[in-house]
């Protein structure tokens, strides 16, 4: 049920906004979503261009302590893009606090920027939320969020990058 209120909630609404980040940013990134030209192709290559903690968030679908990661309590203005592949996944205008110790956000910058998956993992039933472009595991979207998604798009910090908004 959740996935399904996901994947319509994401077709019918766009995080992007022009007054929050340059539309020319948000264009660029957009065009290339779906070209993976360039992205490693081995696990040896991940290796090489992640940090420790970014391979083991994005590609063995770990996750940081809670309150420790370096945006949960981020309030700057900006992007926040794949640490694997740079593709913008979220915005700061969605980002709120959950109270949670990660980066919440109520939607992702747009229908493309994520994938969901049933995760079964740990004894519980979640869904993955990875990037589109490059599959690295972001973290988990769950329904207790504000209105009017409801939805918590938790995220570990490591798996992100920040940018923050030109004046």
């Amino acid at each position: 049920m959740v996935f399904a209120t996901l994947v319509l909630i994401a077709g019918l609404t766009s995080c992007s906004n022009p007054d929050t980040v340059p539309v020319k940013t948000a264009a660029k990134d957009s065009i290339a979503m779906n070209d993976s030209s360039g992205l490693p192709a081995s696990d040896a290559e991940w290796k090489e261009k992640l940090t420790s903690e970014q391979y083991y968030i994005l590609r063995q679908k770990g996750t940081e302590r809670a309150f420790t990661g370096a945006y949960w309590d981020n309030h700057q203005k900006g992007i926040y893009k794949c640490a694997g592949c740079n593709s913008v996944l979220f915005a700061s205008d969605q980002k709120f606090d959950s109270g949670c110790g990660w980066p919440s956000f109520s939607l992702p910058w747009d229908s493309t920027a994520v994938n969901y998956h049933e995760d079964h993992s740990h004894g519980m039933t979640r869904t993955e939320v990875t990037c589109r472009k490059c599959g690295g595991h972001l973290g988990h979207v769950f329904d207790d969020g504000p209105p009017p998604t409801n939805l918590r798009y938790c995220i570990n910090s490591g798996a992100m990058i920040f940018v923050k908004e030109e004046k």
